[in-house]
C-alpha cells in the first residue's frame, strides 16, 4: 500500500487578495501555483493579437473589452479557480467590477510558455471548457501553430499554422492573419 503524500494547503479568495500583488500566481480548486514571467516573444505575440481583436472592437463599435495579463478571472467560489490569461475579451459588462472578471470571459488566448506547455493544453483546457468559455486558443510560439477550441460548436482541437488566417468564431467577420503577425515579428 503507498504511503499517503501531504496533499497541498487549499486558500480562500480572502486569502488569494491577501497575496503580495508583485507574486504572479493561479489558483485551481483553491491550491496555488506560482506563475513565470512571459518572455519576449510572449509578449511581442501577445501585443500584436490585442492590438488586432481592440483594433476591431473599437471598429465595429462593440460591447465587448479586450483585457490582457495581468487581469484576474475569478471562474469559481468554491472550490477557488482564478486564472490570468494572456489575453480575453469579455463581453457581459456585469461581469466586471474594479478588482476582476468574475465568470468566464468570451474568448480567451493562452500563449504557452516553453517551461509548462501542459498547463495551457490540459489543465486549462478543462477549467475554460467546463466554466462556459466560449472560445480558446493556443498559441504555441515553439510550434509556430495555433489550436483553436471554440465550445460552443464542439469545434476541439482545430489547429493551424502561423502562416494562416484564422477566423475568431465569436465574431462573425473577425479574421487574423498570423503570416502578419509573424512577419511583423520575425518569428
Amino acid at each position: 500500500m503507498p504511503a499517503l503524500q501531504p496533499q497541498p494547503k487549499t486558500i480562500t479568495l480572502e486569502q488569494y487578495e491577501a497575496l503580495p500583488e508583485e507574486k504572479r500566481v493561479e489558483v485551481f480548486d483553491g491550491i496555488v501555483y506560482d506563475m513565470s514571467s512571459p518572455s519576449q516573444i510572449h509578449q511581442s505575440i501577445s501585443m500584436q493579437l490585442s492590438t488586432v481583436i481592440n483594433n476591431y472592437i473599437l471598429r465595429k463599435k462593440g460591447d465587448c473589452s479586450i483585457f490582457s495579463a495581468p487581469f484576474d478571472v475569478k471562474l469559481s467560489d468554491n472550490p477557488l479557480v482564478i486564472v490570468q490569461p494572456d489575453i480575453m475579451v469579455i463581453c457581459d459588462k456585469d461581469k466586471l467590477d474594479e478588482k476582476r472578471c468574475n465568470g468566464a470571459p468570451d474568448f480567451i488566448i493562452e500563449i504557452v510558455s516553453p517551461g509548462n506547455p501542459s498547463d495551457d493544453y490540459i489543465r486549462k483546457l478543462y477549467y475554460y471548457k467546463n466554466y462556459g468559455v466560449r472560445e480558446y486558443w493556443i498559441v504555441d510560439p515553439r510550434r509556430k501553430t495555433v489550436t483553436v477550441n471554440y465550445f460552443e460548436r464542439n469545434m476541439l482541437n482545430i489547429q493551424y499554422s502561423f502562416d494562416s488566417t484564422i477566423k475568431v468564431n465569436i465574431y462573425d467577420d473577425l479574421l487574423i492573419n498570423f503570416s502578419n503577425i509573424t512577419e511583423l515579428l520575425n518569428i
